[in-house]
């Protein structure tokens, strides 16, 4: 049976081979230049490339599609054997062709309907290192790929050795020859970043954008580098997940005896997935996510321009801040529960949280303890603003307890520097904290680098690895007018209490003993009316009788007995 199946699949091939060979479109290639193709699954298209040098060892050949898979292989018998079978998995976007008079693949579509790509060639020579050329992990035996993958906390790419150029038709310097200056030991490895404009999915921008980091030229000139790898170094390094913020990446292999570079190809990701019915590219935020963030953002804003005048309600939401956070925390940690199930569960934390600092204000009235901890929330986002910027990607903050101390430290700094001036704390608390709350909810609807302020926060503590991967972030046209926004409202609110609350009273008195003087006055004094009020448990006594007579039916008017002369 197995030899007849092989028997069939090889008429197939030798008929698609006969009925296509007109239909097989011959495609020539310029050296550096992106060219548009259309591909399907039935008809492989023909790539070859003319008038190569002759000290051109080899021909990197790069197609990129947006979320496709492309079949590319040296054979078209092969090609067409794969569409017979339908074994179209696991396909590359790379091939490194030996230099020849005429190299030339084959390319088609892995999916069923036609596929626009954007393909590109770029010759290596003698002198220039081979991308991929000490492969031991990959498929291919010279793989100048860059494989990337992803989570919604982070992003990992990794990437084949690099190996030292060669002259065409020489073997190829062996990659474990030794660790001297004379081997592939001496090469190092620039990782290379570059963001998408925000907020734009489509296919063309992406392809546009590919161009600029394709080539070193053109990766040096328009990549942002995040870091340098020696041999010593893994190939492999990790950055922060950003769903629906499109990124590129691509790494350039330099060899520093000959001062000469090559650049692998790059590799593209938007961190969410563009096929899934639920949770795609399009809409990333949950239901429940924009529900709790936008009720949240209106209590912020009022705790933004009136929080010291309402005492109370603003303790109510430092309070409920400090204990939403350190609960969610908690419960993602040791449960797995659902994630609309842990919000909600959270909210009603942060409720009782805020309770309970409004409680302990009534009680015991220490304006020392309330203004602790309005300023921890706030030293905490100062402190997360400032691990925000490149000071947070330094070498020495991958090190958990060396991040731990210095953040803590930085989030205590505000409190101790506030401690002679308390309103002038809790009116900047309520009025930075509070239009925070507002970009916060914005992020759920609209996409902005400024919501990882406090993200990146909550991704380090509950993700022990973490620290391994590099925050950098986009800082585009959206996030300079939502950064204004924040600024505005925050400096709006900020004026507004200070006007407001310069004449009165820096803080209401204590509440508890206000109550107690006043109950033992209405006790004492027989001329006041609120003496003659009857006690609590009367007074609810004769409210449960009210209620009561509600439903109690009205009796009937008139004579029901005979009149007795």
């Amino acid at each position: 049976p197995w030899l007849c199946l092989y028997l069939q699949v090889q008429l197939c091939v030798q008929q698609s081979l006969t009925a296509q060979q007109d239909e097989s479109s011959l495609l020539e290639l310029s050296l550096g230049k992106f060219r548009n193709v259309l591909l399907n699954q039935t008809s492989p298209v023909e790539a070859v490339i003319r008038n190569i040098a002759s000290n051109v060892t080899v021909v990197i050949f790069q197609v990129h599609a947006q979320h496709s898979d492309v079949v590319i292989s040296f054979d078209k018998v092969r090609v067409l054997l794969l569409l017979v079978t339908g074994d179209l998995t696991g396909c590359s976007e790379t091939l490194l062709l030996p230099a020849g008079p005429e190299p030339s693949v084959f390319l088609c579509s892995a999916s069923k309907s036609c596929l626009q790509v954007h393909n590109c060639s770029y010759l290596l020579c003698v002198l220039d290192p081979i991308p991929g050329g000490c492969n031991l992990e990959f498929d291919l035996e010279v793989d100048p790929n860059i494989y990337l993958d992803y989570t919604l906390v982070d992003i990992h790419i990794k990437f084949a050795p690099a190996n030292l150029g060669y002259t065409r038709g020489a073997n190829p310097p062996l990659c474990d020859s030794g660790t001297g200056q004379s081997s592939r030991w001496r090469l190092h490895y620039d990782v290379y970043q570059y963001f998408l404009p925000e907020n734009d999915l489509s296919e063309m921008v992406l392809m546009s954008h590919i161009r600029k980091m394709s080539g070193v030229q053109s990766v040096k000139a328009n990549g942002i580098k995040m870091l340098t790898l020696t041999a010593d170094d893994k190939t492999s390094v990790y950055f922060s997940s950003l769903p629906g913020q499109g990124v590129i990446y691509n790494v350039i292999v330099w060899d520093p005896l000959w001062n000469t570079s090559a650049a692998y190809i790059p590799v593209h990701t938007y961190a969410c997935s563009f096929s899934d019915l639920v949770d795609n590219c399009s809409s990333l935020s949950k239901l429940s996510t924009k529900v709790f963030f936008t009720a949240f953002a209106v209590l912020g804003l009022f705790i933004c321009f009136f929080g010291h005048r309402f005492w109370k309600t603003d303790l109510f939401f430092m309070g409920f801040i400090v204990a939403a956070f350190v609960f969610f925390v908690f419960i993602t940690r040791v449960t797995g529960l659902s994630y609309d199930v842990r919000l909600i569960l959270t909210a009603v934390a942060g409720i009782i949280g805020g309770l309970l600092l409004v409680v302990s204000w009534w009680r015991f009235g220490s304006v020392l303890l309330s203004m602790f901890v309005i300023g921890l929330v706030l030293g905490f986002l100062f402190s997360s603003m400032l691990f925000f910027t490149p000071l947070g990607d330094y070498r020495v903050f991958r090190d958990d307890v060396v991040f731990w101390v210095t953040f803590t430290c930085v989030a205590l700094m505000i409190p101790v520097l506030f401690v002679g001036c308390p309103r002038i704390l809790n009116i900047l608390a309520s009025g930075i904290v509070g239009s925070y709350t507002v970009i916060l909810a914005i992020a759920c609807y609209v996409y902005t680098s400024l919501s990882y302020i406090t993200l990146d926060l909550l991704r380090r503590v509950l993700n022990n690895y973490f620290s391994r991967a590099y925050t950098n972030v986009p800082f585009q046209k959206n996030d300079f007018i939502i950064l204004s926004v924040w600024a505005m409202l925050a400096l709006g609110g900020v004026t507004v209490q200070l006007r407001r609350e310069r004449s009165e009273v820096p803080f209401p008195p204590h509440p508890y003993l206000t109550w107690k003087r006043e109950r033992e006055r209405r006790s004492t004094n027989v001329l006041d009316p609120s003496h003659h009020i009857p006690p609590l448990r009367e007074r609810i006594h004769n409210k449960l009788l009210h209620i009561k007579e509600l439903f109690q039916k009205d009796q009937p008017a008139g004579e029901r007995t005979p009149l007795l002369l």
